[in-house]
């Protein structure tokens, strides 16, 4: 049973947030651009349906599929964003529910550079940088969701 202060469970249950930034979800995982102010458009995040900290706590069912969910978010974050990786992190202790931050990295952009990507999360929490543009994420969340539907990158 999920804590009441869980607040990935209270994402996945509001109606709003799916409206707004949820991509897709599988009977398993649920993918969804990170709230705005986002840092970048295309950072999204693959949180597990069920409220578990992490993949020591995976079913068997969850074991079995994680490897194929983090594939298809990563190609469905790189086809739309066009950079050339997907850095994979996380941390679990913002928020004890596993979400996987999958975020964007242009080698042309500096700023999102290995280790510098946590500053610039930073830099937009503080203010110190603008947040991706609310236009630029909704059309994100738009076209990974035709995508999404069409199949071939399909949540597990």
């Amino acid at each position: 049973m999920p804590p009441p202060s869980c607040p990935i469970c209270a994402l996945q249950a509001s109606p709003a947030h799916r409206a707004e930034l949820e991509l897709g979800r599988s009977a398993l995982w649920l993918l969804r651009h990170h709230p705005l102010p986002a840092p970048l458009p295309g950072w999204l995040l693959l949180d597990a349906r069920r409220h578990l900290s992490g993949p020591l706590a995976f079913s068997d069912a969850e074991a079995a599929s994680w490897g194929l969910a983090v594939r298809a978010a990563s190609l469905l974050v790189q086809q739309l964003s066009g950079c050339e990786r997907v850095y994979a992190i996380a941390f679990g202790e913002g928020a004890p529910h596993l979400h996987l931050h999958l975020i964007p990295r242009h080698v042309d952009d500096p700023a999102s550079a290995a280790w510098r990507v946590a500053d610039l999360y930073r830099a937009v929490e503080r203010g110190e940088r603008p947040a991706a543009d609310p236009v630029a994420v909704a059309a994100f969340v738009a076209r990974g969701r035709e995508l999404l539907a069409q199949g071939p990158l399909a949540l597990p």
